[in-house]
């Protein structure tokens, strides 16, 4: 794509958040919406046009080169990523559950599921490659010199001359045997072909009707092998039947695109230099050209003030405290008489003796106190907020994304920019955006001076001394908190960090992406919950959530300061389901460091309480100052078993959960560490002490056809195998119900080895040599699924959710009667209920 291109999509992109601004902040404020379903659609609605306008956002800061533009988008970029994650959350509290589906919203805005996808931003790594490129050196080191100590200590167990001369010989004798019973495998064979032909004799066959013969059979083939293609290229056309894919034709356009945007980025790397040296060489210049004509024209503003406030008071005024504005406040749009009085009036109010003060601190204490009073009449009267609800105000609409839009439509949106074919920054811009800083900078050092003129003024006309002013020093009342002691002061971040690795506490995680979790949209969850069913979520269901959850909180400091937090994930679900490829995807989409704390990784090196504490101690030290930080901890349900098995009470799982709710209140806004749990069993731990921890949950369910069907026609072509017609993948896809995707992974590597890939030209891949292998692994059996759906709704969370849908069935029960008689509606629901259940 071109820069007009670009541009035009952040063009479209800005138009379509001028239509959610008008729905945020309208005109006149909107009446509270009683329905709670009309109120739960807008704001999904609103979710949907959201993710639109951030991919679209992504994009172009992604890959526009102007410098100033780039600074534009990312405001309200930032500012688009947190009010996702603002609505995500409300959305929440209005129906209480973590997955949520849109195909009914879809389908009205004439979407794909494709653009519903939550993209993350390329800069959240980016803008910080040098970092994580130093890191990773600096792990690598220190990974390499461990390795080296761990060869020198295995020195002992080295082979001798002896040993190693009869490993040779035997190998070299089994090799020749080998060979030896291949030749005589081969001579014997060529015997009995040899015997076989003296047997047979002569053909007795006519030799007209033998080429009838092959002409005929020749002849079935050939239709056979015409009709065949036909159908596979109708099946083809229709949908019914994937190609053959021999090679991916979409790699050199997908590596002509991306080296496209990487030459872009370089663009943008060079455009962001040069407007850095622009803006400190304009800086410099205009503070030497114009400084001193700002800096007169300014002492001959406010030496003129001083006369005219003299002719009206007789008398030199005050100058306004630099806390109240300095020299800005003299030039507000007041008049001389007004700015005088109120200068006079502050003088009166120093000047009262205390007595005054203590009798309007009691007058004012009454009045507040008749105010709080009817403040809290009025709220027992406003009872009726519950009935109705209003879209909370939101600081990312009011400070982000309002005011940059307001400056796309004054500046960007109707700037000609037809010569600028390079897209460097613009000059003008900078040079007002500089003369504004050289202002203020003359500004002050002007207050400076004539602060010192106006003391001087009063001394020899007014012949009155300057009293010193008690700087008010504005000690605000805030409660004690107790401090975290630094347990390291004398040691650095270096040296600390090495030790963890040293420890095997921070490791690095394998090289995945969000993309590389597959799973499919589920498209009938609207239809599925019209017949009273709860649907189950999908794969991408769970990659959706972990982004909203584990990335894009954590990916921007100033999303991370104002978006609801999300201190503790817990990922939990059956062996198999990826719950550590989606911890390692949220480490390498932030460019985030690993910490491992299992009980399992610290029992040898961290013991005793002083020992979790150290270890808390150096996870909070070290994680602030390389944040984005992610502190994982496998089976982390061990924390919360009431009884332990005996080989779990050796790594003392206990001490690390008395150790993790202090440690979660050191973590504040800003402070971009996750702490993620891993269990596969959270049915075992106990609920309450669990959800303490983890705010959030991510259950990871068994995959439904649609992604195990995406999983097979993914991963074959991955590992180098070719998909044919005679491969049936629906036949796998339905064979493999109640395996998990590691599973099918698992199988498909080891099916396709090296030999079974260099048969595949004459023996193509079929169903059949997968089977074997999937036989192998323990399927998901439904006991297993019903425990992880009955422990969710022992959650918080899932009790809430449990309530709501029985609310919503006695609403849809009732006749309006119920309404006065609670009990009798109740009852009378349970009662409708059963006979349902009993007709069905």
């Amino acid at each position: 794509m071109s820069h007009i291109s670009y541009n035009k999509q952040w063009q479209d992109a800005q138009i379509a958040m001028v239509d959610m601004l008008a729905i945020e902040t309208p005109e006149q404020p909107r009446a509270p919406e009683t329905d709670t379903n009309a109120a739960f659609q807008l704001v999904a609605t609103m979710f949907v046009k959201y993710v639109q306008i951030f991919r679209k956002l992504e994009q172009c800061y992604d890959q526009i080169v102007h410098p100033q533009k780039r600074r534009l988008i990312r405001v309200v970029l930032d500012g688009c990523m947190g009010r996702i994650l603002e609505l995500k959350h409300e959305m929440i509290s209005m129906d209480f559950s973590e997955y949520h589906y849109f195909d009914d919203i879809l389908a009205d805005l004439k979407l794909t599921p494709n653009d519903l996808e939550i993209p993350i931003p390329n800069y959240f790594v980016l803008e910080r490659a040098q970092a994580i490129e130093k890191r990773e050196r600096l792990l690598g080191q220190i990974l390499a010199r461990m390795t080296l100590e761990t060869e020198t200590q295995d020195t002992t167990g080295i082979m001798t001359m002896d040993d190693a001369i009869r490993i040779i010989q035997s190998h070299e004798r089994a090799r020749q045997g080998r060979l030896r019973a291949k030749q005589i495998g081969e001579l014997r064979l060529n015997d009995q072909r040899a015997r076989q032909r003296a047997n047979m004799g002569e053909s007795k066959m006519d030799k007209v009707l033998a080429a009838t013969t092959i002409q005929k059979f020749y002849r079935r083939y050939v239709v056979r092998r015409d009709v065949k293609k036909f159908r596979e290229e109708e099946y083809m056309f229709l949908g019914m039947a994937m190609p053959t894919f021999h090679k991916d034709p979409l790699k050199r356009l997908l590596a002509d695109v991306r080296a496209h945007e990487d030459e872009r980025r370089k663009r943008q790397e060079k455009h962001e230099i040069a407007y850095q040296q622009a803006i400190i060489a304009t800086h410099e210049k205009i503070k030497q050209t114009e400084g001193p004509d700002m800096k007169e024209r300014l002492q001959d503003q406010i030496r003129q003030w001083f006369i005219e406030c003299r002719n009206v008071s007789q008398k030199f005024p005050d100058f306004p405290d630099e806390d109240e504005g300095g020299s800005n406040k003299i030039f507000a749009k007041k008049t001389v008489e007004e700015l005088q009085e109120e200068l006079d009036a502050k003088l009166e109010s120093k000047g009262k003796g205390k007595g005054d003060k203590k009798g309007k601190k009691g007058k004012k204490g009454k009045k507040e106190k008749k105010g709080k009073k009817g403040k809290k009449g009025k709220k027992k009267k406003k009872g009726d907020d519950e009935e109705g609800w209003t879209l909370p105000e939101s600081q990312f609409v009011t400070e982000m994304i309002k005011p940059s839009t307001e400056t796309y439509q004054s500046f960007w949106e109707t700037r000609d920019e037809g010569n600028n074919f390079e897209q460097n920054h613009d000059s003008e811009v900078v040079k007002e955006e500089k003369r504004t800083e050289v202002q203020e900078e003359v500004r002050l050092e002007v207050d400076a001076l004539m602060r010192e003129e106006l003391k001087n003024l009063k001394a020899a006309i007014d012949k009155t001394k300057e009293k010193k002013k008690k700087k008010k020093k504005k000690k605000a009342k805030k409660k004690k908190k107790k401090k975290e002691k630094d347990l390291t002061p004398d040691r650095t971040i270096e040296s600390l960090y090495e030790e963890l690795v040293m420890n095997r506490i921070i490791i690095r995680p394998p090289k995945v992406t969000l993309n590389d979790f597959l799973g499919d949209f589920n498209y009938l969850p609207s239809l599925i919950r019209q017949a009273k069913h709860e649907p189950m979520p999908t794969m991408y269901d769970v990659k959706q959530l972990t982004s909203l959850y584990g990335i894009l909180p954590f990916g921007s400091e100033k999303v991370h300061e104002i978006a609801p937090q999300v201190k503790g994930l817990l990922i939990c679900g059956p062996r198999g389901c990826g719950k550590h490829m989606l911890l390692h995807a949220i480490c390498n989409e932030l460019g985030a460091n690993l910490f491992d704390i299992s009980p399992q990784n610290i029992y040898e090196t961290y013991r005793e309480k002083e020992g979790i504490k150290m270890l808390m101690h150096l996870c909070s030290k070290v994680g602030k100052a390389l944040q984005p930080t992610v502190i994982f901890i496998g089976d982390c349900e061990k924390l919360f078993k009431k009884k332990l098995k005996p080989e779990e009470k050796q790594f003392e799982p206990k001490r690390l959960a008395k150790a993790l709710p202090k440690w979660l209140k050191t973590i504040k806004p800003g402070d971009r560490v996750l702490l993620v749990g891993i269990s596969h069993e959270p049915y075992q731990g106990v609920v309450k002490p669990m959800m303490k921890v983890f705010q959030r949950v991510i259950l990871l369910p068994r995959p439904e056809y649609g992604s195990r069907l995406l999983l097979w026609k993914t991963l074959i072509p991955k590992y180098g195998g070719i998909i044919t017609p005679a491969l049936d993948v629906t036949s796998l896809a339905k064979l493999s119900d109640s395996y998990a995707p590691g599973h099918i992974h698992d199988t498909i590597v080891e099916t396709l080895t090296e030999r079974r890939l260099a048969k595949m030209s004459k023996h193509p891949l079929q169903a059949s040599d997968f089977i074997p292998g999937l036989a192998h692994h323990n399927a998901i059996y439904k006991e297993e699924e019903d425990a992880y759906k009955s422990w969710w709704k022992k959650t918080p969370l899932g009790k809430k959710r449990e309530r709501f849908l029985e609310e919503q069935e006695e609403g849809e029960g009732g006749d309006g009667k119920g309404k006065k008689d609670k009990k009798g509606g109740k009852g009378k629901g349970k009662k409708g209920k059963g006979k349902g259940k009993k007709k069905r």
